[in-house]
């Protein structure tokens, strides 16, 4: 099999730019964490006091559809450890608030994590979580 100078050329450029993408591809636990205590400033964190639903499997990455439910909060933030950017939504709940719940889609790059925390007016940090296992990745996989 021959190749011409130029193939060669196209097939190197090809394999350089297959060989960069791994790079980018998923955040880490270090994103994560630093989300976390970005979103606690210091506050003190315990689990439960969050109602987090999520599909046990989710047939595709895209539309992941959740809901969740802290009375007395004062805002919602929700991480997908496994995303590139883990930071997915935060609702924010003023004091007409009827309930502090609410529901949406996102969308997750594979199998991982949903948290879910919800600041309370006293500064405290009240955490839920759920693994959610995709079978379709929606970030490009």
């Amino acid at each position: 099999m021959e190749f011409t100078r130029r193939e060669t050329l196209a097939i190197g450029a090809g394999a350089a730019a297959v060989s960069l993408m791994p790079l980018q591809a998923f955040a880490d636990q270090e994103a994560t964490d630093a989300a976390v205590a970005e979103y606690a400033a210091g506050g003190a964190i315990t689990d439960g006091g969050v109602e987090l639903t999520t599909p046990e499997i989710a047939e595709n990455g895209n539309t992941v559809p959740i809901s969740v439910s802290a009375p007395g909060a004062a805002s919602i933030l929700i991480l997908a450890s496994g995303n590139p950017s883990p930071k997915v939504i935060e609702f924010m709940f003023g004091s007409l608030a009827g309930s502090q719940s609410a529901s949406c889609r996102i969308r997750l790059a594979g199998t991982q994590d949903v948290i879910a925390l919800a600041k309370m007016p006293d500064g405290s940090v009240r955490r839920g979580t759920s693994t959610v296992k995709v079978t379709i990745g929606g970030c490009g996989g």
